[in-house]
């Protein structure tokens, strides 16, 4: 179990920074602050941050001043801020704020914060669990983050305890099969421990969500990335395959060596090549493929294999046929939050819109991804 910072009380109500897309509507309750590993080369978050394990009493404290904010909300259907601040206690805006959220959200789901709260230990995220249930027993989802390298040092029956505690989904970062990649930027994991830890997940009964980051590999282990992450999956089998292709903030280590020369970055056709090839590599399995991040350049890559294999195909082929003009048109209209997809190209007044703004800002195909990896670098 991780140590308990003995700092913890006075910081009061806690939120953690970061949480998947698939969780914008969850309840989140910070059960550790920050990453125990932070060595990712790739990560910007939490580099300037010591980690911390809160005390259960503390996590508990905040899911009952939730629950004391939501009992007031009852029979509200829309609770107005105006309405009920006047019953926030000094010190729990923050509580009656997530709570009001999660009210209007329609409290189906609850994410549990910062980077792996199993590293808490198994007694004291069980202790959570249950205390989570008691409060909102209509909860139909309680996730977390976690590292494989966590999860392989826990025993199957650890495991299923805290599904039988009420833990649902776990997110796991597997970014890449490689062991070249995963080496390079310092993951702290291998494919073998990736594979034995998204096993272990899905035989204890709870749902694996794995994360892919297209361009982890640069040019250099493009290929390699590809084949040996959708590999890793093949043998996993997760319930959901998310990408989530690689950004690199000026903040982020990874950064230097792309100033060095040592890492050199895809371009966004690259990318797309790159995911062509890890989809078509992924076969006997029955998961989702998700496109749930606004990095990702193609929005409608969703879908449900092995019956929607050929049309994820078909997404991004559709990319790929386009004259150069074309694709960079679409590239840099999704990177300004005008395309989703392909199809969207279709809509000629919001074309031309972007075609305006890229003759107005001299984007050309020349200089079109250095301006996309700045645009990037703002979404982090």
């Amino acid at each position: 179990m991780a140590n308990e910072d003995p700092m913890d009380e006075p910081y009061g109500f806690e939120i953690g920074p970061i949480r998947p897309p698939s969780e914008a509507y969850s309840l989140l309750v910070r059960v550790m602050r920050n990453c125990a590993w932070n060595r990712c080369l790739f990560c910007p978050v939490y580099k300037e941050s010591e980690f911390s394990a809160r005390s259960v009493e503390h996590v508990k404290r905040d899911i009952d001043l939730v629950h004391k904010y939501i009992l007031q909300f009852r029979g509200d259907p829309a609770p107005a801020v105006t309405t009920h601040t006047a019953q926030v206690v000094p010190g729990e805006a923050m509580a009656f704020d997530m709570a009001r959220r999660w009210y209007l959200s329609g409290m189906k789901s609850v994410f549990l914060q910062d980077a792996d709260s199993l590293v808490v230990g198994v007694d004291a995220l069980s202790n959570i669990l249950i205390h989570l249930r008691s409060r909102f027993p209509s909860a139909e989802r309680i996730t977390s983050y976690s590292r494989s390298s966590t999860i392989n040092k826990m025993s199957a029956e650890e495991l299923s305890k805290l599904c039988d505690a009420g833990l649902s989904r776990i997110h796991v970062g597997m970014e890449s099969g490689s062991d070249n990649v995963l080496k390079l930027v310092k993951k702290g994991a291998s494919k073998k421990i990736h594979i034995a830890a998204g096993l272990k997940v899905k035989a204890s009964g709870m749902e694996l969500s794995e994360y892919v980051m297209p361009g982890l590999g640069g040019r250099r282990l493009s290929r390699e990335h590809a084949l040996e992450s959708a590999d890793a999956l093949n043998k996993i089998d997760p319930d959901f395959i998310r990408l989530r292709p690689l950004a690199v903030p000026l903040r982020a280590p990874l950064f230097k060596l792309i100033e060095s020369g040592t890492f050199e970055p895809l371009t966004e056709v690259e990318v797309a090549v790159e995911t062509r090839l890890f989809i078509e590599s992924l076969e006997g399995i029955s998961s989702q493929v998700v496109s749930d991040h606004v990095l990702n350049l193609l929005g409608d890559l969703n879908g449900q294999l092995p019956e929607d294999h050929d049309r994820l195909l078909g997404v991004v082929d559709r990319f790929l046929s386009l004259a150069e003009d074309q694709q960079v048109l679409y590239v840099f209209g999704r990177r300004l939050g005008a395309f989703n997809s392909i199809h969207d190209m279709s809509d000629t007044s919001k074309a031309r819109r972007i075609k305006k703004a890229m003759d107005e800002h001299n984007v050309s195909a020349e200089n079109i991804d250095e301006i996309v990896a700045q645009m990037k670098r703002r979404f982090i």
